[in-house]
């Protein structure tokens, strides 16, 4: 290095050291290093580096009197627990954040807790929580900073239930999502579920949680909300779990988790921690907690799991069928030798759960099943048009007997299932031995879809056995998918030209008629207009039809 250059570093670094001499040295070392500079340490030397550098996720150091960035909350079995998300702290600020009520018209301190320095969140459980009416809230930091919402009653008189379902929040757009906010105040869910890669931002997951906060808080604020991780805001490509042993790639197909237990454990307490207690909160491999759970919303149960924690990865297990473990090109492969003996999809664990699950009815009137992605390979092409991919060992249609297991767990339990991740919308209603026997699932569109766009659109341009009469949609029908497994494909929503196609799910569980309408609506469609229209194919609505074997068998209303 020449003095020039020298004396460019220095000044770029004098402001930074600056900082560190003004706030001295910091109360909590972090347990892993080059990675999430914001989470903990001396998080303002970086964020002074990174001021006007274009990859910046967002300014961390906000006025002190704007440091909690949000609230989350649920409300189960008399429990409310609520997450307070904070932007980083000083060294010599407090670490207390205040939960108070609104009670009689006053605020009423209730709770204190410590916020964690990794990843600057903390937890607040309030037990005997009375969910008969609305109560306000209000987080507090110092003597200035706070957070305001509404934790609703418990909407059990309500005949419909609603859900906003949404996932990929990409990093291609770093901007506010007011038209989502705008539409979904309008349409008022009862709850809220995103189901993963909320951060696309692998290294950096506090900023772009922030962010993420930031984007969706004034929709969340007043409202149950589900929030669980994906593979991208855990820092890897791919996640198959593996009970949580060490992945060797960020790649993560040889299983496993890539980056260090800490992180891992860090992020699944900002995103996760208010969700209600887990059904068997034992750990797996490396310390790494789980959250699979029940939260139940006017007499709407859900089961919320862990499609990728315990799931076996492909790299080593099965015979390698092209350029990557994880994809096959060869339409002419047998399915059978990718099914193995000995893989895992939920693995024992969570099949324990759902089995339990299935079977409790108090209270409840109908049931579902949240997860990261589809018990399919809902998708033909894959990054782009011409990008042919005839099976995605990363969706849930591999390993096939592990996919079986879950869907007749979730058909036993007479539920639908809702999931994200693969950008693309779609509704179907797996086969498990035949086409039909399954249940129905609902992939709701991405958030923002330009940044890795999939096509439900076969190479033949053929519509599938037995396609329905009027569907507006063209490659409808009975389909096998990559990985051999029945699948009946309802609807679908293929990128527009311009790739820009996201938006979110609207799922309408109507109590009464014991029936399930699935919406799914474009991100630039403003909702608020009358006349607006859904993606073309929707909204499609299912109902009860009798029982069988004893669990409910439901059917698809006829086009209208």
């Amino acid at each position: 290095m020449n003095l020039k250059q020298f004396t460019a570093s220095l000044i770029i670094l004098l402001p930074a050291l600056a900082a560190f001499a003004q706030h001295g040295t910091p109360p909590v070392k972090a347990p892993f290093e080059k990675l999430d500079l914001y989470c903990v340490n001396d998080w303002w030397v970086y964020n002074e580096e990174m001021k006007d550098n274009p990859k910046k996720i967002i300014d961390v150091d906000v006025p002190r009197d704007e440091v909690i960035c949000f609230g989350m909350y649920t409300v189960q079995g008399g429990v409310m627990k609520m997450t307070a998300q904070l932007f980083p702290l000083y060294p010599e600020e407090s670490r207390e954040v205040s939960l108070e009520l609104k009670q009689k018209g006053k605020w009423e301190k209730v709770a204190t807790e410590k916020v964690n320095d990794i990843g600057w969140s903390t937890l607040f459980r309030i037990e005997k929580w009375d969910d008969s009416k609305d109560v306000e809230y209000r987080l507090r930091h110092g003597e200035k900073a706070s957070f305001e919402g509404l934790i609703r009653k418990n909407p059990k008189n309500k005949n419909e239930i609603v859900v906003g379902s949404l996932n990929c929040n990409s990093n291609h757009t770093r901007g506010l999502r007011e038209e989502y906010i705008r539409n979904l105040k309008f349409l008022n869910p009862d709850l809220l579920f995103f189901a993963g890669d909320q951060s696309y931002d692998h290294k950096e997951h506090t900023a772009a949680w922030l962010l993420f906060g930031i984007q969706f808080r004034d929709i969340f604020r007043d409202r149950p909300c589900i929030t669980i991780p994906d593979d991208h805001d855990i820092g890897q490509g791919n996640l198959w779990g593996q009970n949580g042993k060490k992945s060797m790639t960020s790649a993560g197909n040889d299983g496993g988790y890539f980056y260090h237990p800490e992180y891992i454990k860090m992020v699944e307490r900002c995103q996760t921690s208010h969700l209600p207690d887990a059904y068997d909160p034992t750990p797996i491999e490396q310390g790494i907690g789980v959250y699979y759970t029940r939260l139940t919303v006017g007499g709407v149960d859900f089961a919320i799991v862990e499609d990728r924690k315990f799931k076996t990865g492909p790299a080593g297990t099965i015979p390698q069928m092209g350029p990557r473990p994880d994809h096959i090109r060869d339409s002419n492969y047998d399915p059978k030798t990718i099914d193995v003996p000995g893989l895992k999809l939920l693995g024992d664990r969570q099949l324990k759960f759902l089995d339990d699950w299935g079977q409790q009815w108090d209270g409840v009137e109908l049931k579902a099943v949240l997860s990261q992605t589809g018990f399919c390979g809902g998708a033909h092409r894959h990054g782009n048009f011409n990008n042919i991919l005839h099976a995605d060992l990363d969706s849930n249609g591999w390993p096939q007997t592990g996919r079986k297991k879950a869907l007749k767990a979730i058909r036993a339990a007479g539920a639908v299932h809702l999931a994200g991740d693969q950008h693309l919308p779609t509704i179907v209603q797996h086969g498990i031995d035949e086409y039909g026997d399954g249940p129905f699932a609902f992939v709701a569109p991405a958030i923002v879809n330009n940044y890795y766009s999939r096509w439900w659109h076969p190479e033949n341009e053929k519509a599938g056995k037995d396609p329905e009469p009027g569907n507006p949609l063209p490659f409808n029908g009975n389909y096998f998918d990559g990985m051999g497994n029945k699948i009946r494909m309802i609807a679908y929503a293929n990128p527009d030209e311009n790739f820009t196609r996201g938006g979110f799910g609207l799922v309408r569980f109507n109590k009464n008629e014991k029936s399930v309408t699935f919406e799914s609506w474009d991100r630039s469609t403003d909702v608020t207009k009358p006349g607006a229209k859904q993606m073309p194919g929707w909204p499609r609505t299912i109902r009860q039809n009798g029982t069988k074997e004893g669990y409910p068998v439901w059917k698809l209303d006829p086009l209208k």
